[in-house]
Formats: C-alpha cells, structure tokens, sequence
C-alpha cells in the first residue's frame, strides 16, 4: 500500500519510541498520583518530565501547564469550555476543523457570541480582519496553524504580535504542524497550544494535550477522581489536576514523550525539506493534469505537505475508490471534518481528494501517485 494520507494519522509509526515507551510501561505498572509507595511516585515523576518535555518543545513561558488529552479535540474542547464564564466573545476562523467549530456553536447556545473570519483565494487569512473583528471584551482568537484541508500555513506569529497590545489571547490549533512546524509561544505570544501526538509526532493515538501560559486561567469542564484531595466535593482548582480527571494514559503520555525527545528543530527542517520537495512533484504534476482542479499548495514556503483536489465529472468518494481499488494508494476523501472551507472552496457537499506525504514518502510514491491521477482524468475526460 502506498500510505498518502498522513494528516488523519501518520503511517508508519516511530516504532523505536513506541517500543521503548512499552517497555517502560511493562515495567513500571503503577498508576502515576494514585499512591505513595515507590513505583507510583515514580510513575508519577515519568508523566512530569514528559509535561516539561511537551513545554519545552513549544518554548513555553516559565509556569506554563501541560494537560494531557484524549487528542486534539479533547484539548480544544478543554480550552474553549473552560474559557466559558470569562469570555463573552471569541474570533475564530471559516478554516478551522470541527474539533474548533462544533464547540464554539455549542458555546453559543450558553450565550458566547463568536465571531469567524474567511480565508483568500490562496487559503490564508488576513490578520487584519482579525484586527476589524476585534472588541474590548474579545477573550481570544482561536486559529489553526495549518489547514487539514489546503495545507496553508497561517501567520500565527503576526497575529500574535498584533495582539499583544490588546491582551486577548492567541490559542493555537497545532494539529497538522505539531512535529513538522515549530511553534514558540514565548515569541509568538501565543498563550494556548492543542495538539494530538499521532500526527506528525508519529505516536499513539489516545494522547495529545493542552499547553497553555500561567497567566491563563480555564474552568474545568470534566470531573472526578483526581488521586488528591478526595475529600473535596469539588474539582481541585490546582493544575494539572483541574483539567485532568480519572486515571491517565501511562502508555500513550510515555510514547509522546519518547516520540518528542526523537525530534528537534533541526531534525524537523529536514523532514519538511524533504516532504516538500515531494509535494512539489506532485503539486505541479495535478495541477497541469486537464479536468483535475488543486486547491493549496500555490506557496511553498508558506505550506505543509498536503494538498485537494478534484477531478471533473467524478465524485470525490469514486476517485478515492479508484486510487485504493486499482492503485492501492490510500488517500483521505470528503469534507475532512472542516465544512466551511469546502464551502468557501465551492467543492461542498461531496467534498474533495486531500493527498497528504509523511516522512516516509518516498519519490517512488508519489510517482506512483501521478501516474494514477494521469489515468482516472484520463479515463474521466
């Protein structure tokens, strides 16, 4: 199988990290915070250094709190429902994933008032809409770092610095860039980081957490056992715990952390180097193909390695049936959880073929994957 659809989880995995980290789970078996005897403590210890290793990858400020999650979109869901009762108005965008939209909508019900701004033709926003939309009760402006749709890289560090003077608060949705792209909080004034570890991190699914400033206060929106303070009728008001609830992922904490120790910035420039020289073939190949239409991919440098597209007179879903059935070549097909960018994109409701390269995409690969493409709009025309 020819394996293009990283942006929804990367194939293959770190299996060296994964296998270290299972090891050191088989050993360990204890529950971390949830008993004083020595493996526990020690349990206990491993997830904080992972949380100091998840702070440091994003350059975080000094008394910054990592809280694990579920994914992603258990992260973004702690952020925007811990966010309701201090805020009464939020910018986001029309590019953002469901993980965002869905709960700003449902935040909207209680009385949080959003409001989202577009993209351009090229798929980027323009931070000074952000700034029009922009009031003295604004709490934060939410915005992903790459779209899972187009693959645009979004200037994160000019909205930041637009920011600054205001004082709302810059949260980032680092799904597709998390282990590709860095991002430092410190100087990009960005006070809130999502991400999930089975993307460009290449771990486990189950993990992902929430990094977020010390200045930066989120209600709860879970609750339970917490292994302190049992005796409160109440969610603990301390961090990690208020945001954390029930027993954690010991195995997927521990191979997110042996999953970010194996990266570092010079390391992830030479995989971004390496997959866009990839995109590059395969961007200019679809794009000069009669009756396939590219969406993403016109800058380079401001781009991840993932691109739309469709073909004339085929449905999304046919042509990815296509690219499996006949070519064994495994993409991601639909509106990929984000409606509002296909209908800006006019490609909604069926949606479009999203490619998207990992470290292990090989020449080989995307030849490959060109060679089908010339075939089904060949066959198609």
């Amino acid at each position: 199988m020819i394996y293009l659809d990283n942006a929804a989880t990367s194939f293959p995995k770190n299996e060296v990290a994964l296998r270290r980290a299972m090891e050191i789970y088989l050993a360990l078996g204890a529950s971390p915070g949830r008993g004083g005897y020595d493996r526990a403590v020690e349990a206990e210890e491993m997830v904080s250094a992972v949380r100091r290793e998840v702070a440091k990858f994003f350059n975080a400020p000094a008394g910054s709190r990592v809280c694990f999650a579920a994914n992603a979109t258990d992260a973004l869901n702690t952020l925007i429902q811990g966010l309701y009762g201090s805020a009464t108005h939020i910018i986001s965008t029309s590019l953002e994933h469901n993980s965002v939209l869905r709960p700003l909508r449902h935040m909207e019900r209680l009385g949080l008032q959003v409001d989202l701004i577009g993209f351009d033709e090229a798929g980027y926003i323009n931070p000074q809409d952000i700034r029009l939309k922009l009031r003295p009760e604004t709490k934060a402006v939410i915005v992903n770092h790459a779209s899972n749709v187009l693959g645009t890289v979004q200037p994160v560090a000019e909205v930041g610095d637009m920011l600054r003077d205001h004082g709302a608060a810059l949260c980032v949705d680092a799904s597709q860039t998390a282990g590709l792209i860095p991002l430092d909080m410190q100087k990009d004034n960005i006070s809130a980081v999502a991400f999930t570890g089975h993307k460009s991190l290449r771990g486990p699914t189950g993990i992902g957490a929430l990094v977020f400033g010390p200045d930066f206060e989120l209600a709860p929106s879970r609750f339970g056992g917490t292994g302190v303070d049992s005796s409160n009728p109440y969610q603990p008001d301390e961090y990690p715990m208020r945001l954390e609830s029930g027993t954690q992922n010991m195995l997927g904490i521990l191979a997110l952390g042996e999953c970010l120790c194996d990266l570092g910035i010079p390391k992830m420039k030479m995989i971004l180097d390496n997959e866009m020289l990839l995109f590059k073939q395969l961007y200019e190949a679809l794009s000069s193909l009669s009756g396939v239409s590219v969406y993403g991919g016109h800058d380079l440098r401001r781009q991840v390695p993932l691109l739309s597209c469709s073909v004339k007179g085929m449905t999304a879903a046919d042509v990815g049936a296509v690219l499996d059935g006949d070519f064994d070549i495994a993409v991601r097909t639909g509106l990929h959880c984000a409606p509002l960018v296909h209908k800006g994109l006019g490609t909604a409701p069926l949606g479009t073929v999203r490619f998207s390269l990992g470290p292990q995409t090989t020449k080989e690969n995307i030849t490959a994957a060109i060679h089908a493409m010339e075939q089904i709009a060949f066959s198609a025309g």
